[in-house]
């Protein structure tokens, strides 16, 4: 009898190692790399999507910022900055040229003081073109509170010079020819609350131009509206951002609204416009 026992055991045992030793075979590990990549597949839209919400949420922060200082500036000087001043491609009604030699300095290079850029302030010259050698090494500064955390540029210097993707709004034409022009940054004119009829509520002052090289020191970096938003072609600055759905725009109260596409252009034209006297709805 205890021989008997003793040989089962024997006999046993390999078989029971075995069973506890076994592994995957080549279809449960192609299965389970299935799962993992269908997983995966699942998680990463919803990781973008995330990761862009909070891209899109800096890009409105930094355009709060841009309405506080354009705010604050308006307080000490009675008016907002002039969207440029002595830019060269303004011509006369005879056809020559305004300024042909103009410094072309842009508004956001008059808002610096108010972004805690009282140092950069302190290094440009005025009293000098843009693009002069007295101001290319303050011009290639990059500031931050310029840049949309969306644009995906490789360099954030253009020419250069310090990129912006935020532009001035010098009107609209949609329904018109912009002719005066009817927005809130013009050239070597300065605007005050007093002149938005509309209510600054309901005007527009920047939005983001993500899709043209713009530079925050030249006063090329104001434009008016002619498209739908995030439709404009590349060769023509409009509103136009890299975020899904809409772009980023500031109001000339200091708030900021994330607008979408599909506004109808008429509304867009209206909220555009500092005096058109149109009566605007939900947007």
């Amino acid at each position: 009898m205890n021989h008997l026992k003793n040989t089962t055991l024997a006999v046993k045992t390999p078989a029971c190692r075995r069973a506890a030793c076994r592994g995957f075979t080549l279809v449960e590990l192609l299965v389970v790399i299935a799962i993992l990549g269908i997983l995966i597949g699942l998680l990463l839209p919803a990781v973008q999507a995330a990761r862009e919400a909070g891209r899109r949420m800096s890009c409105g922060n930094n355009l709060h910022q841009i309405g506080l200082a354009l705010l604050t500036f308006h307080d000490d000087h009675q008016a907002f900055p002039q969207g440029g001043i002595e830019v060269r491609l303004l011509r006369l009604l005879n056809g020559k040229l305004r300024y042909p030699n103009g410094r072309q300095l842009a508004w956001s290079a008059y808002i610096l003081p108010y972004l805690e850029e009282k140092g950069l302030d302190r290094q440009l010259d005025f009293t000098k073109a843009f693009d002069s050698p007295e101001n290319a090494q303050a011009g290639a500064r990059v500031i931050r509170a310029y840049l949309c955390p969306s644009d995906g540029y490789s360099s954030n210097l253009v020419g250069g010079l310090g990129r912006t993707d935020y532009g001035g709004i010098y009107g609209q034409r949609i329904t018109c020819a912009n002719n005066p022009p009817n927005g809130c940054m013009l050239y070597d004119r300065p605007i005050r609350i007093l002149d938005i009829p509309d209510g600054t509520s309901h005007t527009m002052i920047v939005a983001e131009d993500t899709h043209t090289d713009m530079q925050w020191i030249n006063a090329l970096n104001i434009f008016d509206v002619s498209c739908a938003i995030n439709s404009a072609p590349p060769i023509e600055n409009d509103i136009v951002s890299k975020h899904p759905g809409g772009a980023n725009t500031l109001f000339a109260d200091g708030s900021v609204h994330y607008l979408s596409e599909r506004l109808d252009v008429k509304v867009l034209a209206a909220l555009v416009t500092r005096n058109g006297g149109e009566t605007v709805g939900d947007y």
